[in-house]
């Protein structure tokens, strides 16, 4: 039997509820807001203009130990492997870039750098020589014929012809001078066999994440060897003007085929690096690749700083590159990743702000024994970060050795 008194009792229980509700929203709306507070990070840890930032001599201390730590680094790399072989190749050249950059920046530090350097290029050539041209991609490399002959991937020539070059911007070293000459010789016999001068990196399959970096390999090699590639990269950016350009975004587009028809629109996980990468080939051209992607992918979201992957307005699937795209605020992992890379390049301070502040907060930082790495990643993902932190000087040094031609 209901008492009296029931009724009167649910409704206070009523009211104290909603007051608590309403209090709990209230202290919500005031301290969302502030949260990035908490995260965001003193962006001089991170980005300097002269020296090394303190968390990139962590994160490189961290990446120098495992390079000594031979059981550590095949865990490493055969957990990376397992997912991806071409992670196990590009942690290798964005290690072999920043400790380039760190060498440059530090020049005392340089002798250690270069050991590193030399272990990671010849112990990259050296597998490549004994499991042949597919060792460092996906699986289904061999499922087709590349187009150019003989049959070579970009992907692999280019950058292993970047990591000689910066290796020898860091310090002269002649055996390796006829090994980069080869390498571009390769490269543009192989850009020269197709329509729009680009080379596969998988067979009928071109990436413009890569052929941007085989054109740093030609203008690194012009300015170490005296070599002229100038008009191969003019016609190159010419064409891709022309016929790589997304109509809509006016951005890049991610991938092509051998003929030079899309068949990736524009990708974060692509073309912040590729920003970066036209930097030493048409500085015009590379400041307006990165604001179209500002303006395309750049976001944040409470004083949080992230990418998306595809503008909106063209839609891809989340792959390997992009990582797990997260709905509604459509971030990607690989293009806020790489978007750390953009924003350092060009001294976009208030950007690389807010997506340091992302990663403070959602990379699960882990620092030992002054060497830092974050949880969420892998090595290709540190070495990453660390090239965004210390990148600079090794472009400067290319455009002191010689001059762009008009």
């Amino acid at each position: 039997m209901k008492t009296p008194a029931a009724r009167p009792a649910v409704k206070v229980g009523l009211s104290q509820a909603g007051a608590v509700a309403t209090a709990l929203l209230l202290a919500t709306l005031v301290w969302l807001p502030l949260l990035h507070l908490l995260f965001r990070p003193q962006l001089d840890q991170f980005y300097a203009e002269r020296g090394l930032p303190s968390k990139a001599r962590a994160i490189a201390a961290h990446q120098l130990a495992l390079c000594s730590n031979t059981a550590a680094r095949a865990g490493e790399i055969a957990t990376m492997r397992r997912s991806n072989a071409e992670w196990d190749f590009m942690g290798r050249t964005y290690l072999v870039l920043a400790l380039a950059n760190m060498g440059l920046r530090q020049p005392e530090d340089k002798k250690a750098y270069l050991l590193i350097m030399d272990q990671l290029i010849e112990e990259t050539i050296r597998l490549e020589q004994s499991h042949g041209v597919y060792y460092f991609l996906m699986d289904y490399a061999k499922a087709g014929i590349f187009r150019a002959q003989p049959q070579r991937s970009l992907f692999q020539d280019g950058e292993i012809a970047v990591m000689l070059a910066a290796r020898r911007l860091l310090e002269e070293k002649p055996s390796y001078q006829p090994l980069l000459t080869r390498r571009v010789a390769t490269l543009v016999a192989q850009m020269r066999q197709s329509p729009v001068l680009c080379g596969e990196s998988y067979p009928d399959e071109c990436w413009m994440f890569c052929n941007v970096l085989a054109l740093d390999a030609l203008r690194m090699a012009d300015a170490l060897d005296g070599t002229d590639h100038a008009p191969l990269l003019r016609d190159w950016v010419a064409l891709a003007r022309r016929k790589l350009v997304d109509p809509t975004t006016g951005l890049l587009v991610a991938s092509f085929t051998f003929e030079g028809q899309p068949t990736q629109g524009p990708e974060g996980s692509s073309i912040w690096m590729v920003a970066h990468g036209l930097q030493i080939v048409d500085p015009a051209f590379a400041a307006d690749q990165y604001q179209r992607s500002k303006r395309d992918l750049a976001r944040r979201v409470l004083g949080f700083g992230y990418a998306r992957e595809w503008p909106v307005s063209w839609r891809g699937q989340p792959d390997v590159d992009s990582g797990p795209v997260i709905p509604l605020l459509d971030i990607s992992a690989g293009s806020s990743g790489l978007a750390l890379v953009g924003a350092s390049a060009f001294r976009d301070r208030d950007y690389l702000s807010a997506l340091l502040t992302s990663l403070t907060y959602g990379g699960f930082p882990i620092l030992r024994h002054g060497q830092l790495r974050y949880a969420a990643g892998n090595q290709v993902g540190d070495a990453v970060l660390l090239y965004a932190m210390v990148l600079g000087p090794l472009w400067a040094e290319v455009e002191k050795r010689g001059a762009r031609q008009p």
